[in-house]
């Protein structure tokens, strides 16, 4: 990878750290009910909160670094590479993982909270059957939302990059719209409201770029201020645009700012994950399943030291990314070593010569 990139892949880095972490908290702390300390419940809380406030910050900027990185397969590359490189390759993995969690989480609920009652029809992972699955996943309602809305991103942009600002401005609407009349799919309802970056990111990432890399923010303080107080308010009534433009513009900033001013090595923390996203986000849901079945357990039957349930509840989301992380690590190479990256990439085709055989 080019040095000049480090910094954009230590923000995917980032970004997927944060969905772990999401992930996390939501399976984790609002099903607590047998915590033994008042500390351990005010901590929980805090986890929560401190989770929702981070919405703004997490999948926007994953988004818009998406949509700049493919921005060149919109202008110039044409539907027959594109197809392969850009949307059979998602719709593999998609496809491939969307069967492995399902089949994964209802073995684990099964094993390890047989009692749980599911909300079959919420998550294509708890589905009773193929044709439930199927719908499931056609409406975006799986935990793999994110792969569902890259497919449909990268097709939309493509078709209607003529249109570029009307549709962006379609788009902005729908974002905040969707915050006020939701579908009936948790999932869509997400791939409605994230489209806009995603395509900023694609039609005019790198005009914003070059705005971003020569903006002051020492000159631009009492605008950015006030913009940032503006999209505060706006984000407490529910339309969270303007606080994650804001989000998208200074992680950038951070990031390519520290890039400038101290050597990134390739090897770097947040870089290596930033190159393996795909495999943390396919695997950690299933780590994140096993992990709250259990300790949901030992926790509501108070069946650790008090000592042992705070630290736990202080560190948990922390504890959890890093498993998670060195496992998604781990299959990604696995994969690559025993099977070609057969679960992170499609087969390659087979050429010419050997389909004739």
């Amino acid at each position: 990878m080019k040095q000049k990139a480090l910094w954009i892949n230590q923000i995917k880095g980032l970004c997927i750290c944060l969905v772990v972490i999401y992930h996390s908290v939501i399976t984790f702390y609002p099903h607590l009910s047998g915590l033994q300390h008042p500390l351990s419940g005010l901590l929980a809380k805090c986890w929560v909160y401190f989770n929702l406030y981070l919405a703004p910050f997490r999948m926007p900027v994953f988004f818009f670094i998406s949509g700049y990185l493919i921005r060149r397969y919109i202008d110039e590359v044409g539907w027959r590479t594109s197809l392969d490189k850009r949307i059979w390759s998602i719709v593999w993995v998609l496809a491939l993982w969307g069967v492995l969690q399902w089949q994964a989480l209802s073995h684990l609920n099964a094993w390890l909270a047989p009692e749980r009652e599911l909300a079959t029809s919420s998550n294509a992972a708890y589905a009773d059957s193929v044709p439930e699955f199927i719908l499931a996943m056609l409406t975006a309602s799986t935990s793999l939302w994110y792969l569902y809305a890259l497919v449909v991103y990268f097709t939309l942009c493509k078709l209607l990059s003529r249109w570029k600002l009307p549709v962006l401005g379609l788009l902005a609407l729908a974002s905040i719209a969707i915050n006020f009349l939701p579908l009936p799919w948790w999932g869509m309802n997400s791939v409605v409201r994230n489209m806009v970056y995603y395509s900023m990111g694609a039609w005019y990432g790198a005009e914003l770029m070059a705005w971003m890399k020569g903006l002051s923010l020492r000159r631009a303080c009492l605008p950015v201020v006030a913009f940032a107080a503006v999209s505060v308010v706006l984000w407490f009534a529910n339309a969270p645009l303007l606080l994650s433009l804001l989000s998208i513009l200074l992680i950038m900033k951070l990031f390519y700012s520290v890039e400038q001013r101290y050597a990134v090595h390739p090897n770097n923390l947040l870089n290596v994950i930033g190159s393996n996203t795909i495999a943390i986000y396919t695997t950690h849901r299933i780590l994140i399943e096993a992990f709250s079945l259990f300790l949901i357990g030992e926790m509501n039957g108070a069946s650790w030291p008090v000592w042992a349930e705070l630290a736990l509840i202080l560190v948990y989301p922390f504890a959890s990314l890093l498993i998670c992380t060195l496992f998604g690590l781990g299959a990604r190479k696995l994969s690559t070593a025993l099977f070609g990256d057969l679960f992170f990439s499609p087969p390659a085709r087979l050429s010419p010569a050997q389909a004739t055989r």
